[in-house]
């Protein structure tokens, strides 16, 4: 294990963190809160005195490195960037319990969305833009940005690799130019450009400040409001854009790419997006024909399914009407779609609609072989082969994943004496990062009363959903620890 490497790169995580805690600063010294504006320096002095001890240890680092270490870098810099986060909650005394205030930076920075306050209105413009922020920062990725902005040579290309693989989301991570470096920049740009017009088109019936925020959760589909009631007291042509805008957010950002170089065909053949564009029609039909004697017109209902699936799809979160209240049919849809999630390659979490349709595909082949043993049936999506390795690496994290899901879920309702619908489906939002479930944990409720280990298991939850488990759970093995391993 190459430690300086790893700790080279937090050093460089941690002091572009350090410079993002400056930037809520200006609401604070607007709003002139003299307390936040004392905390939020702290906590970036704190990030760049430890940025700086780090720097200075791994000055002489060795340039050998595997996908190890870039799984581990992954890992403990957002464990990292994490505690650093959660200080300004702390030291403003808005969210005095450090449990607490981790808690809600690991689900902002993952993009969850899941909250332990219990009256947002009531806090600080500065502290809120922070959470909001971090919702931006965790959506494309932190590591993503560092590859973005800071140069390497070709002897670091190989650990760039490693590290853009383990952050991020989905089964497999190409290149969308040789250089990866250029790939980083070309996502962050379409990121923001997108970030820059849901704003445009929110400021029209928001305040600005409103807009920003609202527009950080939606692109990075995190969905922390400023309001207690999320999006239900803003005008439908609010709700109507913001549902535009998850449901980009959620595609696979290649295909904007695609459609930069004019390869419309290439967009439109692709097998995922079609499956989560349809998906989404399918299940907002349904739901609106399930829930329409609860609204005075069928615009009403069409409004709010769409875009509740949306927010539950890209697991965004953002919520527009309390569906604990909507019938059992239309809840079994929002509850499969929590596991279903967005597209791989996108900001949205969840299995992603590439695995799903994977499996289904491997299924399929399966079924086949029982009746043709000595056909040799290749799977293939968008025309491509899919490599074998990818094909058994998908059923491997199906199996991790449901051992998470079934360890946490039993853990939550041992410790929080709650019911197995709030126990289950807590984990489901925190694991697939979406934010609210169903029951004492759904849109209008939060996660405040929950007992101290099953927030602690949450946490594990929301990191491990967002860095798709294995740089997670490679943290508590013993072999990646040997420096011989």
């Amino acid at each position: 294990m190459n430690y300086k490497i790893i700790a080279r790169f937090i050093s460089m995580i941690l002091a572009i963190e350090a410079g993002f805690l400056c930037l809520p600063i200006v609401w604070a010294i607007i709003d002139k809160e003299l307390q936040v504006i004392v905390s939020f320096l702290i906590s970036a002095a704190a990030a760049g005195l430890l940025a700086f001890v780090l720097w200075l240890v791994s000055r002489n680092a060795s340039r050998t490195y595997f996908a190890k270490e870039g799984m581990v870098c992954v890992g403990l810099s957002w464990i990292a960037i994490s505690l650093c986060g959660a200080l300004p909650f702390v030291l403003s005394g808005q969210i005095p319990n450090f449990l607490n205030a981790l808690f809600e930076i690991v689900s902002g920075f993952t993009t969850t969305g899941a909250s332990i306050l219990t009256a947002v209105e009531g806090m600080s413009r500065a502290i809120l833009f922070w959470r909001s922020f971090s919702h931006w920062l965790g959506g494309m990725g932190v590591l993503v940005f560092l590859l973005a902005i800071i140069p390497n040579n070709s002897r670091d290309s190989g650990l760039s690799m490693h590290l853009m693989r383990a952050e991020s989301p989905g089964p497999s991570v190409s290149k969308l130019v040789p250089k990866m470096r250029q790939s980083a920049m070309i996502l962050y740009l379409i990121y923001m450009a997108l970030t820059v017009l849901d704003i445009i088109f929110l400021v029209f019936d928001m305040s600005f400040f409103e807009a920003v925020c609202t527009a950080f959760g939606t692109a990075g589909t995190g969905g922390f409001g400023i309001r207690n009631d999320s999006l239900a007291s803003h005008s439908p042509y609010v709700q109507i854009v913001t549902t535009v805008f998850m449901t980009l957010f959620g595609i696979n950002f290649a295909c904007y790419y695609l459609l930069l170089m004019r390869k419309i065909k290439n967009v439109l053949k692709d097998e995922e997006l079609r499956f989560y564009i349809l998906f989404i029609l399918i299940s907002a039909g349904v739901i609106a024909v399930n829930i329409h004697s609860l609204y005075d017109s069928w615009g009403e209902a069409i409004r709010h399914s769409s875009f509740q699936v949306a927010s539950v799809m890209t697991t965004t979160g953002f919520a527009t009407a309390d569906f604990n209240l909507w019938p059992t049919l239309s809840k079994c849809i929002l509850l499969a779609l929590m596991v279903i999630g967005s597209c791989a390659g996108s900001t949205g979490g969840g299995f992603k609609c590439f695995r799903i349709l994977l499996i289904a595909k491997t299924a399929k082949r399966n079924l086949q072989q029982i009746l043709h043993p000595q056909r040799i049936k290749l799977i293939r999506i968008n025309g491509q082969v899919v490599d074998e390795k990818i094909i058994a690496g998908t059923g491997a994290y199906l199996g991790i994943y449901c051992f998470i899901l079934l360890i946490s879920t039993v853990l939550v309702g041992i410790d929080g004496g709650q019911s197995v619908l709030t126990s289950f489906t807590s984990v489901i939002a925190c694991l697939n990062n979406i934010g609210p479930g169903l029951d004492a944990v759904g849109p209008t409720g939060n996660y405040a009363a929950l007992a101290p280990l099953s927030k602690v298991v949450l946490i594990f939850d929301m990191l491990a959903g967002r860095l798709e488990i294995y740089p997670v759970l490679l943290l508590f093995s013993i072999n990646t620890w040997r420096r011989k391993s």
